[in-house]
């Protein structure tokens, strides 16, 4: 029997699936499956669009095929079981890859005749259904369409499904799903990154210490439950094999809580890893309340250069944290967190990248926004740049609504209220803080290396680092893809 994965690509708070990265929920499944054909949504789209050879700007919607049309439809035409991966709850703008809408997908898959799953964090909802409907309504529009809706946390039920195994509704543990983790690795050779592109997340944990932040779904999909040091470094050895080079240890809520912030697992960890010599090793999502010197020191020592550590900071007003019981309760935290990991990861590394810096992420339309909250977070977002406290990116994004959360009941009132406050607050952080702090980090004649060529806009050729939250540089050339180059930085965009 035939078993297809498309990934539509996902990006939750806990995990990114947009290439170059490959995500966990597509490697699980394919664990899972009988040695499943890994197709993306850009090979669906590919069958429905007429691609122009001689286009000066490169199409990100199908830029990551796998193979050839009449392979596709090969492929699609004997499928059997179509398992579908995919859904966006945090937003962004991906330089060489678009995430499937919901209603693009189902259009797209509509002609086969197979057992259709949906697998991911899109059974939780997507932004994609832009707010036009409610949770509910959403997972009722989706039944319409699929056999079975499986969240992330149900790879006992896929595999249920589609062994015709019996199945008792249980929640999963690291336990029961760590065969199909190691199994599934072999599916990153289908990938269109493969082998000198690819970047990996791996899952360290699941689930949330602090509670369930009003917008967050990871307290809601999962207990708190670490994986161990052995299985993380065995999954991490497997691919390396494969020729993976790109790591990033991503799937959790908060690196530095791993065990529970124990020192010595998190040392093991790292150490372990870095063994392995990647050619890329870093982290993403850090609580400021958890901050501390040991832990960054670790972070430092053993990771690789131009590594960013993820706050969620959320917003910087008091009152604000307090209705949406964010794990931030005073901005003080945050400026904290911001001074420790600035005092021991700001040195240049060998691609020209500070070796560790911190990310602050801002979230639109929480319970209990006004005007005033958009100028406190200005105002804290100055305060570090006049104070050389520096952040390599402010993530920007609007809330979303998802099943279960306590924004369901809250719903979009004050993203609705505060709608017309949001392009001037954008566009003040972009010019007046980003832009500065650009200059400030990378003056000019500063040196960065190992960066990819990706995609073409005119006669410009757009590259970045493969890592986390990489820089965007644009070079005043057409130069050839999947290039490795080094550049000198003469100016700088928003």
């Amino acid at each position: 029997m035939v078993h297809t994965i498309i990934d539509a690509y996902s990006d939750e708070a806990s995990g990114l699936g947009v290439p170059p990265y490959l995500g966990t929920h597509v490697r699980y499944a394919a664990g899972v499956l009988n040695n499943p054909y890994y197709l993306t949504i850009d090979d669906l789209r590919k069958l429905h669009t007429k691609e122009n050879k001689r286009a000066m700007i490169t199409n990100k919607k199908i830029k990551n095929t796998t193979r050839s049309s009449e392979e596709i439809r090969k492929i699609l035409s004997k499928t059997k079981v179509l398992v579908v991966v995919g859904g966006v709850h945090v937003p962004g703008k991906y330089l060489s890859a678009e995430p499937a809408t919901v209603r693009e997908l189902l259009q797209l898959i509509k002609p086969y005749n197979c057992l259709k799953i949906l697998f991911g964090p899109a059974a939780y909802g997507s932004e994609a259904h832009g707010g036009r409907r409610t949770p509910k309504q959403y997972r009722d529009y989706l039944k319409n369409h699929f056999h079975e809706i499986l969240t992330a946390g149900q790879l006992l039920k896929l595999d249920a499904v589609v062994n015709n195994k019996d199945y008792t509704l249980k929640r999963e543990t690291f336990t029961d799903i760590e065969p199909f983790i190691q199994k599934g690795v072999e599916i990153v050779k289908q990938h269109p990154d493969y082998p000198n592109f690819i970047m990996l997340e791996l899952e360290t944990g699941r689930g949330c210490g602090h509670g369930a932040c009003s917008f967050c779904t990871e307290g809601i999909k999962h207990a708190v439950e670490f994986r161990s040091v052995k299985n993380i470094l065995s999954e991490m050895r497997l691919l390396s094999k494969l020729g993976v080079k790109h790591f990033r240890f991503g799937k959790q809520s908060c690196f530095y809580s791993y065990r529970n912030g124990d020192v010595t697992k998190i040392e093991k960890l790292l150490k372990g890893a870095h063994a392995l010599k990647p050619k890329v090793l870093h982290i993403d999502n850090v609580d400021p309340v958890h901050v501390d010197v040991a832990r960054t020191k670790l972070v430092v020592k053993y990771c690789t250069p131009g590594n960013i550590a993820a706050f969620g900071v959320e917003t910087f007003d008091k009152e604000v944290m307090k209705q949406n019981n964010l794990n931030v309760h005073d901005p003080k935290t945050v400026i904290n967190a911001v001074k420790i990991i600035n005092k021991y990861g700001l040195k240049r590394g060998s691609n020209g990248m500070p070796t560790f810096l911190p990310g602050i992420n801002i979230i639109l339309g929480l319970a209990g926004e006004t005007k005033q909250t958009l100028e406190l977070n200005k105002e804290y977002l100055k305060y570090m740049l006049d104070n050389d406290l520096f952040i390599r990116r402010i993530n920007i994004r609007q809330v979303g609504i998802y099943l279960g959360t306590q924004m369901e009941k809250t719903g979009l009132k004050y993203l609705r209220k505060n709608k017309r406050h949001y392009y001037r607050f954008r566009h003040d952080v972009r010019e007046q803080i980003d832009h500065p702090m650009l200059q400030k980090l990378f003056p000019q004649g500063t040196i960065l290396k190992s960066l990819r060529t990706e995609v073409h806009k005119g006669n410009t050729t757009f590259c970045r680092h493969i890592g986390t939250y990489p820089l965007i540089i644009g070079i005043k050339e057409r130069i050839p893809l999947n290039q490795w180059v080094n550049i000198k930085i003469k100016k700088w965009m928003l």
